[in-house]
């Protein structure tokens, strides 16, 4: 009864908290990065004195951006002492726009240096083909909002980095077939590409309605949490559903209508550089007209 009406009483919005261990793993990944930039590149880049594009490094430093709000006060305290839908919100964070942002923004050079290990670089482009691409998606999906899983990373440090950890690591796995920074891993063909987005739009449904439709709590944790706006348990985790169904989906819909313009794009551009190479009609009859007076 406590799930439907409001578990321990509403909370306060929670004060500001400081968290290093955000601050530093955010410090390290964005000094990395420029290190490879500086150092790396000129050795390694095909280009010496441009070893990154400018929206690359606005792709990377967005996705940074991105993973330490969804990791920083206050998403992380509403997260794990208030509101499972600022949970789920983490995830789509990580998942559906760190993730991406980083493949934009790291270049070829870089991710072969990244992948040097020979059994690195073979993973990585098994997992980024069609079939496995879909099931490390959704057996992580499955995993991470399983109430096991859920219950313990919240009641431990570790193991809600690890968690986190995961959940991003996967979205790179899922992205990679429409982003790959490597030729080596190709990315799908625009029509696979749109296909393969499209079902991994539509099986998240399932986990979904077990969240949207579920009449009682599924998270033994965020019954004892006391919720902001007054939001009981059960609405709580309907709208965690709605954020999983609609807002990744959203996304990926977005990603799809990328695809498909970048594709129109092609062709047309295709199209008209086919049309510059071939003659013009007019050309071709006054070319006709000048052997007709040679030879006469």
């Amino acid at each position: 009864m406590s799930g439907l009406l409001g578990a321990v009483g509403p909370a306060r919005f929670p004060a500001w908290s400081p968290h290093p261990d955000v601050w530093l793993l955010v410090a390290l990944i964005g000094a990395g990065y420029a290190l490879a930039v500086t150092r790396l590149g000129p050795v390694h880049a095909p280009d010496p004195q441009h070893p990154v594009s400018r929206r690359q490094v606005v792709a990377f430093c967005l996705g940074l951006l991105t993973m330490w709000i969804a990791s920083d006060w206050p998403v992380h305290d509403v997260a794990e002492k208030s509101l499972y839908s600022i949970h789920m919100m983490q995830h789509m964070a990580f998942t559906f726009v760190a993730a991406p942002l980083f493949l934009l923004g790291v270049p070829a050079w870089m991710a072969r240096w990244i992948l040097t290990p020979r059994w690195l670089f073979v993973t990585v482009r098994w997992l980024s083909r069609f079939f496995p691409a879909v099931v490390v998606y959704n057996a992580v999906l499955v995993l991470a909002h399983w109430p096991a899983v859920v219950n313990l990373t919240l009641e431990n440090g570790l193991a809600h980095f690890f968690a986190h950890t995961i959940i991003l690591l996967s979205g790179l796995v899922i992205w990679m077939p429409v982003f790959s920074p490597l030729p080596e891993i190709p990315r799908f063909g625009p029509v696979l590409a749109m296909f393969y987005l499209f079902l991994e739009s539509i099986l998240p449904t399932i986990p979904a309605s077990f969240l949207t439709l579920g009449t009682s709590p599924l998270y033994r944790v965020y019954e004892r949490l006391p919720h902001l706006y007054g939001l009981s348990t059960v609405s709580d985790q309907r709208i965690a559903g709605l954020e999983m169904k609609l807002g990744g989906g959203l996304l990926i819909w977005m990603a799809i209508g990328i695809v498909f313009f970048r594709w129109a794009n092609d062709e047309e551009r295709k199209e008209r550089d086919s049309s510059a190479k071939r003659p013009s009609r007019h050309a071709v009859d006054r070319e006709l007209s000048q052997m007709e007076l040679t030879n006469g």
